[in-house]
């Protein structure tokens, strides 16, 4: 039941300065796409004031996500719910923020948008949403390596592929979502930082 990815023990130390620039202290927290589940368990104990509630399409992933917070003896991450971000058939919130990694890249195109405008509507105001992952800048590839991904991406699905960050961006915003930063990453990823506006003042 445990899911394991190299990837997350290596990013984790750097989005967790991320998290701790941007993210209240304390509050409930909705991850979407929690893969394995090991950024809950382990974004859980640096924010022992934050609820992590995990996320994600795959039932076997938000059952390795509980495997891990049991695993690893945090108390403080909820039982994962299924969603699919695409659908109307989001978690009851509001939530205080909200995290999303390698997500958007490699899911079919209308989860996306899906992710923003459910992410606008489960966020309180002034909520904070940081989505990471690998983008490509001005509509070229970061480094060769990226471009190679996306061919491997490709070779799964043809409606998979690196996003524009600039139109994700875009996006966010008719969602209700304000872009307040963009934070290079190691290994040519990228955090895209958003908070969600009052909607009763637009």
């Amino acid at each position: 039941m445990l899911r394991d990815a190299p990837a997350t023990r290596r990013n984790r130390e750097p989005i967790l300065a991320v998290l701790r620039a941007h993210f209240p202290q304390e509050g409930r927290v909705l991850e979407v796409g929690c893969g394995t589940g090991q950024h809950a368990a382990f974004f859980a104990r640096q924010f022992p004031a934050l609820t992590w509630l995990p996320a994600d399409v795959d039932p076997g992933a938000v059952a390795s996500a509980g495997a891990w917070a049991s695993s690893e003896g945090v108390t403080n991450v909820e039982e994962g719910v299924a969603l699919d971000a695409s659908s109307e058939n989001w978690p009851v919130g509001p939530f205080d923020a909200a995290f999303s990694a390698n997500v958007i890249h490699i899911s079919p195109p209308a989860v996306t948008p899906g992710l923003l405008v459910g992410m606008s509507g489960a966020l309180r105001p002034g909520g904070v949403f940081v989505l990471y992952g690998p983008f490509k800048v001005a509509g070229q590839f970061t480094s060769e390596s990226n471009a190679r991904f996306e061919q491997w991406l490709l070779s799964l699905d043809p409606s998979f592929g690196v996003k524009d960050m600039e139109s994700v961006i875009e996006l966010a915003g008719e969602a209700g979502l304000a872009h307040l930063d963009t934070v290079a990453m190691p290994a040519n990823n990228f955090c895209l930082v958003f908070r969600r506006g009052d909607r009763s003042a637009t």
